[in-house]
């Protein structure tokens, strides 16, 4: 049985966020993925088992090296997700835009009260 993480316990992790940002651009290996980090390649495994566990990434084996994938996919599941809470402050900046507008336009024309 496959464990499966949820994968907002993956992207808690500052290394394996920076992981997630290496396979934006490109597919790699552990190896090439391990060289961007001051940390043993033995724990990038680990965040990469993480990554792959919560399906935010895929790993293909070609030969002897196995290249890890970004799942954009499940990437929008968590962007989704976090689109609620970008309204509620985007309305709670619009509404703290619109009061600080009646407060300089109050004190411009001599309304403090």
């Amino acid at each position: 049985m496959k464990l499966r993480r949820d994968p907002f316990q993956a992207i808690a992790d500052p290394t394996r966020r920076a992981i997630l940002v290496l396979l934006t651009t490109q597919t790699m290996t552990a190896g090439e993925i391990a060289q961007n980090f001051d940390a043993a390649r033995p724990t990038i495994s680990k965040h990469l088992r993480v990554l792959n566990e919560c399906d935010l990434v895929t790993s293909n084996q070609e030969g002897r090296e196995v290249y890890y994938n970004l799942r954009v996919d499940k990437m929008k599941e968590i962007d989704q997700w976090l689109e609620q809470f970008k309204k509620i402050w985007e309305d709670r900046f619009d509404n703290l835009d619109k009061y600080l507008a009646k407060i300089q336009n109050e004190r411009k024309n001599g309304n403090t009260e």
